[in-house]
């Protein structure tokens, strides 16, 4: 060592110390990746990217020949720094070198390249792979040894050491999509998001209630049936006899049309054109629905309890505006679930379902008990209430404007929330 010059010390000192923090940031980098990207890249065809999801399939292989790369850098450096120090000024000038050596590893070596390893992983990683690959292939038998004994200890302690298939979870998933930013539009965002929430909703949240079916009674004279299949806004109606618990198949609008421009066109021409209905028990999630209506080929389907009673009508377009908003043209004459007053409050049907009036107007009604506002009124008050009630309902003011029978059909809501809810109170 004595005939080493002191400028070639200093530079293989300086080369350990280069060596020590690409070792360090590539472990940081590595670590720091984007698995779905980096999954993505690979099935794009980036190389880089394809040796680092090679690499990052064994992490104790990868972080084997990081460690190994990294502390015999540091070793190294270490001694000849102590050289440099005996050749200048001799032992007492040891420690104040290996004080020296700490601090610039700690600064140059760790903490600088593993922040900017952090900060861009991929412009780290994907680079460093094209070195670690062939370096893990020359090192493996070492590798190999030095992670039998570590991978042994672990077992001792149950700690199982392979390949990691993490799956994300749905909350993951949604934390993923809110943090896209503006790369995926607020709009797509929240169709993301609402795909993400449909396992948590059943037939009952979306469906038709029963008091708002339209459909045709085969006891009726049959030029009302006619007049009523004339004016009808819908494609498709249920047709039951008696009673509505009582449906005998669905008839389509079309089918009609083209059944009437013949000469025989009676109630057992209708009977022949109807399709046999499709019953879905209450309960029953959405996705679940929106598949079986898939294979099925059908449109919609009715909703019975476990009485076999009908509750409602669920259709695919009332699953869809779970996802894309509501998109469906209002019927003529038919009147507005929301009506918007000259001093901000809105005057609501009480048969309004609640998840469409929280997606309509921003409001968080609960939609974990009733469907419906009129039922959420009711289950407040725990009585039918009188025209002029007011009371706080879940934070927000209404006021009754409207009973019929037994039933809430009209409110008034004030969509400024007050935080304390209080007991309902009559004018």
């Amino acid at each position: 060592m004595d005939d080493i010059p002191i400028g070639g010390l200093l530079g293989a000192l300086i080369f350990l110390i280069f060596l020590s923090s690409f070792f360090s940031s590539s472990e940081t980098a590595m670590m720091a990746l984007n698995r779905y990207r980096l999954r993505h890249l690979a099935e794009s065809g980036h190389f880089g990217a394809r040796l680092a999801s090679q690499l990052l399939e064994r992490p104790d292989r990868l972080l084997g020949v990081i460690l190994l790369g990294n502390n015999a850098a540091n070793l190294g450096a270490s001694a000849l720094a102590t050289i440099a120090a005996l050749k200048l000024y001799g032992e007492p000038a040891v420690a104040i070198a290996t004080a020296l050596l700490v601090i610039v590893v700690l600064i140059f070596a760790e903490v600088a390249p593993k922040t900017v390893a952090v900060l861009y992983p991929e412009r780290i990683a994907l680079p460093a792979a094209y070195i670690l690959r062939p370096l893990l292939t020359i090192l493996y038998p070492i590798v190999w040894m030095t992670n039998a004994i570590a991978n042994g200890f672990l077992r001792l302690f149950g700690v199982s050491v392979g390949a990691k298939t993490d799956q994300p979870s749905i909350e993951e998933l949604r934390a993923v999509v809110r943090e896209t930013g503006t790369r995926i539009p607020k709009s797509h965002q929240s169709m993301l998001l609402r795909i993400l929430d449909l396992e948590k909703i059943t037939v009952d949240d979306v469906m038709v209630p029963r008091s708002a079916i339209e459909a045709i009674d085969l006891d009726d004279d049959w030029e009302d049936i006619v007049s009523q299949l004339a004016t009808s806004h819908h494609t498709r109606l249920p047709v039951y006899q008696g009673s509505l618990d009582n449906i005998v198949g669905v008839l389509h609008i079309r089918k009609v049309l083209h059944q009437s421009r013949g000469s025989e066109f009676d109630k057992d021409a209708l009977g022949k054109i109807m399709r046999a209905p499709y019953f879905v028990p209450e309960g029953t999630p959405v996705t679940t629905l929106l598949l079986r209506l898939q294979s099925e080929r059908r449109r919609f389907g009715l909703v019975v309890d476990e009485y076999g009673d009908l509750k409602g009508i669920v259709t695919v377009e009332e699953i869809l505006e779970e996802i894309v908003g509501e998109f469906t043209t209002q019927a003529p004459g038919a009147a507005a679930d929301i009506v918007t007053e000259p001093d901000g409050t809105f005057i609501v049907d009480g048969a309004s379902n609640i998840r469409e009036l929280n997606r309509k107007t921003g409001w968080d009604l609960p939609t974990d008990g009733p469907k419906t506002l009129n039922g959420l009124i009711l289950e407040y008050m725990e009585e039918i209430p009188e025209p002029g009630t007011s009371l706080l309902l879940a934070g927000y003011p209404l006021e009754i404007i409207q009973t019929r029978g037994t039933a809430v059909t009209r409110a008034r809501i004030n969509p400024n929330k007050v935080e304390a809810e209080s007991d309902a109170e009559s004018n």
